[in-house]
């Protein structure tokens, strides 16, 4: 059995994305390329660096980290609801978001239906799925959407802090770099930081045997 099915329970229409949370950081079937949706931005333009406008908050709890993502997703494109109001739409409870299918279909019914849900189910993100989300984070910013991705495990960031999660854990994707190398992570569980830089290989094996919102 998938050991991600076996630890949590939860499969929906055969997408292996689980959900889980933690409060502060420790220490120490494929979906089609989409074009991108601002067609009109040139090369150039996306080499710089963007990144979106957001309203921050950290997660008030052990298992807030979903609604708090999706909050900080939400706050980037005008709409202001309390994370209860959120948590509430998304199904959370103390065991937490169940998958990022329900942060996509929160997102879609609160800003029209343009986010989708990506999974990547190897336990080790493959070049052609780094390269997909590269693809899906730079066109979701580039209309201002900001991304939502359901992560586990162990990470460092561009200036060598350490952010792990192993339990599962929800943030937000709010800009890139260079053409997409780097990946601008709002975290709602690291109050301290909020938000820090990523590089694009390390984000996608953050969201593997999991998935995202574009």
């Amino acid at each position: 059995m998938n050991p991600i099915v076996q630890k949590s329970g939860l499969s929906v229409a055969g997408l292996l994305v689980a959900g889980g949370c933690a409060l502060g950081p420790a220490v120490a079937a494929q979906a089609a390329p989409a074009a991108p949706t601002q067609p009109s931005t040139s090369q150039t333009q996306r080499s710089a660096e963007r990144i979106l406008g957001i309203d921050y908050q950290a997660q008030p709890n052990f298992y807030y980290c979903g609604p708090a993502a999706t909050r900080i997703a939400l706050s980037a494109q005008g709409k202001a609801l309390s994370q209860d109001e959120v948590a509430k739409l998304l199904g959370t409870t103390e065991a937490g978001t169940p998958s990022a299918l329900d942060t996509t279909r929160v997102l879609n019914e609160l800003t029209g239906g343009k986010y989708r849900t990506t999974e990547i189910r190897d336990s080790v993100a493959r070049p052609d799925q780094v390269e997909q989300l590269r693809r899906d984070v730079l066109a979701a910013v580039d209309a201002g959407r900001p991304v939502v991705a359901n992560i586990k495990g162990t990470t460092v960031d561009t200036d060598g802090n350490p952010h792990s999660y192993e339990g599962g854990h929800y943030l937000t994707l709010v800009g890139y770099r260079d053409g997409g190398d780097s990946i601008r992570v709002a975290d709602p569980a690291d109050p301290a930081l909020g938000e820090y830089w990523v590089s694009l290989p390390k984000v996608a094996n953050w969201i593997a045997e999991r998935g995202y919102s574009s």
